[in-house]
């Protein structure tokens, strides 16, 4: 089966699509990139997707006007491959185009542009039993607040989880929990959700958000504060978030067992109304 993509423009069999290798995104890791969540051809938070991308195109400085035709590009793309009755991602990214390798930002540059639509089902299984994590140091850089396409660091922390038959990599940096390596991180203490403040260190996740909205139109209560690893493993619940993850429970953290080993109520609480959420779109 074919598959279409869209390139500067062009809707294109992925097997022709082609850059320039001049392109800063191949060369340097120079763009971003935003990945939306759409159930059945309806976005998911869309609007606050968009803005994040602007905000990291606006860090790096790279200046693209046309980020408001990205939602009709996306629903060309589901229905181009077979994907609007489905659950399914679309993944943008944005380079600061092709030029011959300076290290300074040129100025006579157009951006890449690459979009591509693809199946993103509901991990029901793991929703429901939960996930194994591990807890490994966040070797990454200080600006992970922009969702940049440099994820190296990223894939190699998720490797080793991979290697132990993990689901995910928690972080810890100078002795304090930061996220997992493509997820936010949410733990449950005296009946209280806790995550870590927004910083330089951790992407402002769309699904952290929904979340914390959810608790204060529920009075759940919530903090956003720091813990440690040692106050990680003593939690009474963990759960990770984000736009593949939704909201999936952690039941055991580097062998050691989270609160009863099964998805506690608060986490159970929080899918319920973010799940709501998604049927009501």
């Amino acid at each position: 089966m074919s598959e279409l993509v869209f390139l500067n423009g062009t809707y294109v069999e992925r097997s022709a699509a082609a850059i320039s290798p001049d392109d800063r995104g191949f060369i340097f890791a120079d763009g971003i990139y935003e990945v939306t969540k759409f159930y059945n051809g309806k976005p998911f938070r869309l609007a606050d997707h968009l803005e994040r991308l602007k905000r990291s195109l606006n860090e790096i400085d790279i200046n693209y006007p046309h980020v408001s035709e990205l939602e009709a590009i996306s629903l060309n793309l589901l229905k181009k491959n077979n994907l609007m009755d489905k659950h399914a991602g679309v993944y943008w990214q944005i380079s600061r185009g092709a030029h011959p390798r300076i290290h300074h930002f040129p100025t006579d540059i157009k951006p890449t542009l690459y979009a591509f639509a693809f199946p993103l089902p509901t991990a029901e299984e793991k929703l429901e039993k939960g996930i194994k994590v591990v807890v490994q140091e966040d070797i990454r850089w200080k600006r992970c607040d922009i969702k940049s396409v440099s994820l190296l660091p990223n894939t190699m922390l998720y490797n080793e989880a991979v290697k132990k038959g993990a689901g995910e990599s928690i972080l810890v940096r100078d002795g304090y929990v930061t996220e997992a390596t493509h997820s936010g991180l949410f733990a449950v203490k005296n009946g209280v959700l806790i995550t870590r403040p927004l910083s330089n260190l951790i992407l402002p996740s769309i699904t952290r958000k929904v979340v914390l909205e959810l608790c204060a139109k529920n009075q759940l209560p919530f903090e956003e504060k720091l813990f440690t690893e040692a106050e990680l493993k003593e939690m009474e619940e963990v759960f990770i978030c984000g736009t593949g993850s939704e909201i999936m429970p952690v039941v055991e953290v580097d062998d050691i067992c989270i609160g009863s080993g099964a998805p506690g109520p608060v986490t159970r609480k929080i899918q319920q109304l973010f799940f709501a959420a998604v049927n009501q779109l």
